[in-house]
């Protein structure tokens, strides 16, 4: 999203929570003003008392910097100043962790992940997905959705369910960090709750043949792919 500040078009990359933003003053005794001042003294930001009250206003937000001074000033965690995290980038700063220690727990120049992190493409080996997921401490779902591959694993989950799912593993293994056997169980039971539902009901096998919006499809297949994978 892409709102004003300073009279200047900046992007707001974290879902910052005003509400959260304002109760945690508050319960400091704080008024904007001291906020403010204390964005400008600590941190060198020129702030506005105004700004801060459209920060918990909802009607602006703070960059990733001003975020991250405001965490700082109201001694908080800047995780409890975001919405839930979707990008990386999002996921990083809820863990207040910067680009040069996260490129290095994954084992990537950080000049590397940075582009990967700011085009919201990841492209990093298995090893690295898993020290990902590791560092960011990540669920498999919120990984995918984090690295921007949701559409390639549920084009892979509908091959895997329709087709021959043994062929599968090995791409999706690469995609999520899960136990070998628990996927391989998952995908085996959805290629068969698949196979079973097409021939006693035929709702899912007419959507496939039909073309029920392919997105429909896809989703119900992914869903109960996660339904098949704890955690």
């Amino acid at each position: 999203m892409t709102l004003r500040s300073y009279g200047v078009r900046v992007h707001s990359t974290p879902p910052f929570n005003a509400p959260a933003a304002r109760r945690l003053r508050e319960a400091l005794g704080m008024a904007p003003g001291h906020v403010a001042y204390g964005l400008q003294a600590q941190y060198g930001l020129r702030v506005t008392a105004d700004t801060v009250v459209a920060w918990e206003r909802g009607l602006l937000a703070p960059d990733s910097r001003e975020l991250t001074a405001l965490a700082g000033v109201l001694w908080c965690s800047p995780g409890e100043l975001l919405g839930t995290p979707q990008s990386l980038r999002e996921h990083r700063m809820a863990r207040a962790m910067g680009v040069d220690e996260l490129a290095r727990r994954v084992g990537m120049d950080p000049s590397s992940y940075r582009r990967m992190e700011d085009g919201n493409r990841w492209r990093g080996n298995g090893r690295q997905t898993a020290a990902l997921a590791e560092a960011l401490s990540l669920t498999p779902r919120e990984l995918l959705t984090a690295t921007g591959r949701d559409g390639e694993l549920a084009e892979l989950l509908r091959s895997a369910a329709t087709t021959r799912w043994q062929a599968y593993v090995r791409p999706v293994a690469r995609m999520l960090p899960l136990p070998g056997r628990q996927l391989e169980d998952a995908l085996q039971r959805l290629h068969s709750d698949y196979h079973a539902r097409m021939a006693a009901t035929s709702s899912w096998g007419a959507s496939a043949g039909s073309g029920e919006s392919g997105k429909d499809f896809l989703d119900r297949i992914v869903e109960h792919f996660w339904a098949l994978t704890p955690g």
